[in-house]
């Protein structure tokens, strides 16, 4: 079958594609959403059943459309869980807002397009219909559409070194996706685990070790030992940032900060004030620049950008403070199975001194890979076959202002978008709610223009 458009990829991206499609075209529209994940819209973070597991945005800005600010809100508030517009919910609850504003859209079958959701992997990419992109789907299907969006999210970050000479005992203590929650219940309460990467997923692990019975010694390794900041409980509104981004390179950005900062601006409303311009600020960066902040200034940007809710954070501080968790900042080496633990060996960072521990259980909290196309077999055989190319900091595929893929060629491919991750190249802060909600809007309204404006024969 041939649908209008077609969705590829079941996290957050895809969904509030999705709603925003069935909200927009016209009930003689058709949808087809294609992904294998049984928790259509959840993905990973939001899929986890833990309350102590919180969003690093305020309610007030998680609403999946932005003509309802106050949507996820009213949510809260019909279901009990009284918010205001300053806390920061569960990100179970959000899973399930999210599912229940897709369930609540889907219920006026007589008034909205159709949408079917195909429960399976696209595995390839073909040509062969008249004004459609095709897509072979892994259980043997086939279906196309007039309009694409690439929904493909992120995968957990590798570890830094093979594990292969590990036995399979010590192999089962190393847990590479720490979002399977059920590690946490193997974990004896004096048992001496290693964080490897210190963003927000190593919070949420930490604290969740504790709330497990946990109270053994934690140590985080991390190439420089840095640690979210958390959000203070009476914010002050964004500031206004004085930068031009047409003349603006990394250094006069961070001088107009520091600037700013002295003369008595509170450095988190400096950082708020930043969020609603860093798509225009990372795109009037030379290249050269972009390479620049990514090699140099990134882990202070996550730090300071990304923050942690602040009963969170007094929570993690308390543990820091106490010594229950200790921050070891350098580049991890080796990993030998000791028969009744796990050496960990690393170079500490701005020397060339090894430093060992003796751990039980390694956490791999490193983050999210880049969404380069080396992750999804899809994207590469796009890739193979021309109708996508990674953008050239490999921060996934290259795409125009409007969101549309660009080919081999470098020629804008009018039926094809990606939204989310995927075009960080282009946008930079693409991965929370208030961005991927607006993008996700805009090719909504793409989309729906460029169906009115086909010949009704097509």
């Amino acid at each position: 079958m041939i649908y209008d458009v077609v969705v590829v990829g079941s996290g957050f991206s895809a969904i509030a594609v999705a709603c925003n499609l069935v909200r927009k075209l016209p009930p003689t529209a058709s949808i087809a959403v294609i992904g294998d994940d049984p928790g259509f819209g959840r993905g990973t973070a939001y899929r986890t059943e833990m309350h102590l597991h919180r969003l690093n945005v305020p309610a007030a800005r998680m609403s999946l459309f932005t003509d309802k600010p106050a949507d996820f809100v009213e949510w809260l508030d019909r279901k009990d869980r009284p918010s205001r517009d300053a806390d920061f919910a569960s990100r179970s609850d959000y899973g399930l807002y999210v599912r229940d504003t897709l369930a609540d859209l889907l219920r006026n079958r007589a008034g909205r397009c159709r949408v079917d959701f195909i429960k399976s992997k696209a595995t390839g990419c073909v040509e062969r219909y008249p004004g459609a992109l095709g897509f072979l789907l892994e259980h043997g299907g086939e279906i196309a559409g007039r309009q694409v969006v690439l929904c493909l999210g992120l995968g957990n970050a590798k570890l830094p070194v093979d594990i292969g000479g590990l036995g399979a005992g010590a192999r089962s203590h190393v847990i590479d996706n720490p979002w399977r929650l059920s590690w946490l219940t193997r974990v004896g309460p004096e048992d001496r685990v290693c964080i490897l990467g210190s963003g927000l997923t190593m919070i949420d692990q930490v604290l969740g070790l504790r709330s497990h019975g946990h109270r053994g010694h934690i140590d985080v390794l991390s190439r420089r030992g840095l640690a979210p900041h958390g959000h203070t409980r009476d914010p002050k509104p964004p500031a206004s940032v004085d930068i031009d981004p047409q003349a603006a390179t990394l250094s006069q950005i961070l001088r107009n900060i520091r600037r700013q900062v002295r003369s008595g601006t509170a450095w988190r409303s400096v950082m708020d004030g930043l969020r609603t311009r860093t798509q225009e600020i990372w795109q009037g960066l030379a290249p050269a620049e972009r390479s620049r902040f990514l090699r140099h200034a990134l882990p202070w940007w996550n730090i300071h950008r990304h923050r942690v809710a602040p009963d969170i954070y007094d929570q993690f501080q308390h543990l820091r403070e106490r010594g229950v968790i200790e921050f070891h900042a350098g580049y991890l080496q080796t990993l030998t199975d000791t028969g009744d633990g796990i050496d960990i060996e690393y170079r500490k960072r701005g020397s060339q001194k090894i430093r060992a521990l003796s751990v039980d259980w390694i956490v791999n909290c490193t983050g999210m890979e880049r969404a380069g196309l080396a992750h999804s077999p899809l994207l590469q055989e796009m890739r193979r076959q021309g109708f996508v190319v990674a953008d050239t900091l490999g921060l996934g595929i290259a795409v125009d202002p409007n969101s549309r893929a660009l080919n081999r060629q470098g020629v804008v491919q009018s039926n094809l978008y990606a939204v989310g991750a995927l075009t960080a190249g282009q946008f930079w802060e693409i991965t929370a709610v208030p961005d991927i909600r607006t993008q996700a809007e805009q090719v909504a309204v793409e989309i729906v223009m460029s169906r009115e404006a086909r010949p009704q024969s097509a």
